[in-house]
């Protein structure tokens, strides 16, 4: 009878502790503004090309948006 109630008890203690350690600080993320670029020219194809003019532009990054591949540059507001 012993044996089962430490096992009994154990279980509940055991998935509380596996629930526990899946639970860290919770971090806000800054949001994100994002503006259409004035330099990029035509479709936006590769956003490495974007994120390079942004960057010329002066924010931090930049990625291509829509239906109209846009060159979209992002900056934390």
């Amino acid at each position: 009878m012993k044996l089962s109630f430490r096992l009994i008890s154990a279980v509940p203690l055991l998935f509380m502790l596996l629930v526990a350690t899946g639970m860290g600080p919770v971090t806000a993320k800054a949001r994100m503004c994002e503006t259409s670029s004035q330099l990029f020219n035509g479709p936006c194809l590769s956003t490495t090309n974007c994120a390079n003019i942004c960057q010329n532009e002066g924010f931090p990054d930049g990625d291509c948006q829509g239906f109209r591949l846009r060159c979209i540059c992002n900056r934390p507001c």
